[in-house]
């Protein structure tokens, strides 16, 4: 035991430079600003998997921790398309949950905003229009923004929010933010 405690003394601290921060955490901050600008309110999001692999979910679950901190930007999300501002859409549609969706986009009340996410939601991605599938979530409900990528970054998910909240046009298309797709 004293051998170990000579040569820690002789060593001294030895310990590497902290890592700089990601360029995501650059992203995030400007993001979160231009949010709080562009809302008045909180927006509310009704999240609808149409089919898709849990992928994108998964990411769009890091929106809620403490690194991306999406309730602290006055964004929420809810149990009823009733209560939502904002539809979140994942996956391929498969033919069961065509008329889930439908019915889910006619509860949304007015202006609302579909945001269709993953390649899946955007292409139909590997699935595309099969026995089984309708494809993309615009051959059954119009969609404002398409957030691409397998799966899309919670950077790029906040991207697309912001693009959707933001008035651009219809079928606007939010480039992937480094990783996924």
């Amino acid at each position: 035991m004293l051998h170990i405690l000579r040569q820690i003394a002789r060593t001294g601290i030895r310990t590497e430079a902290p890592p700089s921060p990601a360029d995501e955490a650059h992203d995030i901050g400007r993001l979160s600003a231009a949010v709080r600008r562009v809302l008045g309110r909180a927006l509310t999001i009704r999240m609808v998997d149409a089919g898709s692999c849990n992928g994108c979910e998964l990411e769009i679950n890091a929106l809620g921790n403490p690194y991306y901190n999406l309730e602290g930007l006055g964004i929420r999300f809810v149990a009823s398309p009733r209560h939502a501002d904002l539809l979140l859409v994942t996956g391929p549609v498969s033919k069961h949950m065509a008329i889930a969706l439908r019915r889910t986009y006619d509860a949304t009340p007015e202006p609302k905003i579909v945001v269709a996410v993953g390649d899946c939601g955007c292409h139909g991605g590997i699935f595309g229009e099969s026995y089984a599938c309708v494809g993309r979530v615009s051959n059954v409900i119009p969609v404002d923004v398409e957030v691409p990528g397998c799966p899309p970054t919670p950077t790029a998910l906040l991207r697309g929010i912001l693009a959707a909240i933001t008035p651009r046009g219809p079928g606007a298309t939010v480039p992937p933010v480094g990783g996924g797709g």
